[in-house]
């Protein structure tokens, strides 16, 4: 297990108070508002496990990282496998005693319908399914810190979309904003399923930043990735803005079990997509789906 040291400031000579380096697990940290949260709680002198697909992505963070690299381990994955998930759990498991702060960002637009090793459905495995599983494998890690938080950077607040509980694996008219707000509307539900006193000892903050200028890069069609960046240069906000929140819920986590944020408001618990009877649904048939294929 690594130690976890004590960060010490000096400010005009004295002593300010210590405070304990945080052990912080970013998934999808290579790019935009991952990589930003990385950056900062680095400049923090945190300890980081940033997870990503790109060896490339990874580096360009490390080099970027500068005299914090020491404090910075990448890890490459495949985040819509499940094995891949697992090999995560316990290389940190392995290596970390606790886990102050686990914030998710990992998803990838696809147009086209594709399955994963497991016969899952993409976006279903890598922007739902990941962090169901990333949250409850570092569960224990999580639950030995002393104020553990999850962050889900979401789509909380938006009712478009729902879990298409006949075909949740979208065998029957794909589509990629189909299969986005499912996967949406499936980690507000993990959020509240994550929250009950059972499942372990971390806040739970589904968070909604809104356009952001982040990840306008990725569409495959070169017409709409320029349209989406002129866009995001005239409307969409600052990535800095948009991780500011999340950064200091790592440092002072919500009293609520579960806090949902949607650009800056309060989401309600009464709001229809946090319902606790969907999301029991939807934990039961997640947990039928991983037993199936373990």
């Amino acid at each position: 297990m690594l130690p976890k040291p004590i960060l010490r400031r000096r400010r005009m000579g004295d002593t300010v108070p210590e405070r304990p380096v945080r052990h912080v697990v970013i998934s999808g940290g290579t790019d935009g508002m991952g990589r930003a949260t990385a950056l900062a709680r680095l400049a923090r002198g945190d300890r980081v496990t940033v997870i990503g697909s790109g060896e490339a992505k990874g580096r360009a963070l490390l080099a970027q990282a500068g005299g914090r690299r020491d404090l910075l381990r990448f890890v490459r994955a495949d985040l819509s496998s499940i094995a891949e998930v697992e090999r995560v759990v316990e290389l940190i498991t392995a290596e970390h005693d606790t886990v102050d702060a686990l914030a998710l960002f990992a998803n990838r637009v696809t147009h086209k319908r594709r399955e994963t090793a497991d016969g899952l459905e993409y976006t279903f495995a890598l922007y739902y399914l990941s962090r169901h599983l990333l949250g409850a494998g570092l569960g224990p890690l999580l639950d030995a810190a002393p104020s553990p938080v999850i962050v889900n950077v979401a789509g909380v607040g938006n009712t478009a979309g729902r879990i298409h509980w006949d075909d949740p694996q979208l065998l029957r008219g794909y589509g990629a904003v189909r299969a986005q707000l499912q996967a949406g509307r499936a980690n507000d539900l993990l959020g509240v399923a994550s929250s009950r006193a059972e499942r372990g000892r971390a806040r739970y903050v589904l968070y909604h930043p809104g356009f952001t200028r982040s990840g306008t890069g990725a569409h495959p069609n070169p017409l709409v990735r320029g349209s989406l960046k002129v866009l995001a240069a005239l409307a969409a906000r600052p990535v800095a803005d948009a991780v500011r929140p999340i950064v200091e819920w790592i440092d002072h986590p919500p009293e609520a079990a579960l806090t949902a944020i949607d650009r800056g408001r309060t989401v309600e618990p009464s709001l229809r997509t946090l319902d606790p009877g969907d999301a029991a649904r939807l934990a039961e048939y997640t947990e039928e789906l991983l037993r199936a294929r373990r």
